[in-house]
């Protein structure tokens, strides 16, 4: 399939946190030795309650984000989820595998090429951001235990605006902190929904579709895909 060219030359690579950047479901292996049999099944349902929650917040007050009744940070969305998760599966939520799920994933594992395309990206005079659900706190903690400081020039949190993402005012924070037109953005996630949230906005998109899943069946396809966040070096470069 034959990728369509940017509007725009990219003067941007905004990034999505957690799926793109870094590994959810690599806290697999820890539950695993809290919960034997479950750690797979544990780290799915933890992710798939988190952004399930994210959505039940955004959609049930979404005219009045400054005073938001429902808003919890992203951190407390994460715990909640994983509590229901344990619970769900009916597992002994005890205080200890609690705190130290949660402790792992301020510091969940990068995937392996980050650093390269980062460190690429830099030297190339390509402006690097992340754009995430993540509460400042969570996103400052994973930076750092990835080593991405010196490569990332701004880390972009929804908390601000108490409204995750796919909310148009979400995307709308990367106009807003880095002085780019959205069609010279390009936005990777390896997230499809997040992808096609992105380009409904006016985002190129990159989706990182490491598991090989099929394509959205509503809206537009993202404007690139590949495997891996190398992907973006071959758009970019």
């Amino acid at each position: 399939m034959i990728q369509p060219v940017p509007v725009m030359p990219i003067k941007a690579v905004v990034f999505d946190a957690y799926g793109t950047l870094f590994d959810v479901y690599s806290i697999g292996a820890l539950a695993e030795q809290f919960y034997p049999g479950h750690g797979s099944a544990i780290s799915t349902m933890w992710r798939d309650k988190q952004i399930e929650y994210t959505r039940l917040i955004t959609m049930s007050d979404p005219h009045n984000p400054a005073g938001s009744k429902h808003y919890l940070p992203f951190w407390d969305v994460t715990q909640c989820s994983l509590e229901y998760t344990l619970d769900r599966l009916k597992l002994d939520r005890t205080a200890q595998a609690v705190k130290s799920l949660m402790n792992q994933y301020a510091k969940l594992t990068p995937f392996p090429e980050n650093l390269g395309v980062l460190q690429t990206l830099r030297a190339g005079g390509i402006t690097t951001a992340i754009l995430s659900n993540g509460s400042p706190d969570m996103l400052q903690s994973a930076v750092v235990s990835a080593g991405m400081t010196e490569y990332l020039n701004h880390v972009i949190s929804v908390d601000g605006i108490r409204l995750f993402k796919t909310s148009p005012e979400s995307y709308a924070l990367v106009e807003q902190t880095i002085p780019v037109r959205a069609n010279e953005v390009l936005f990777v996630s390896s997230n499809c929904w997040d992808a096609l949230g992105g380009t409904w906005f006016g985002f190129n998109t990159l989706w990182i579709n490491r598991s090989g899943l099929p394509y959205e069946t509503i809206g537009p396809r993202p404007t690139f895909t590949g495997q891996s966040l190398t992907k973006v070096l071959e758009v970019i470069f």
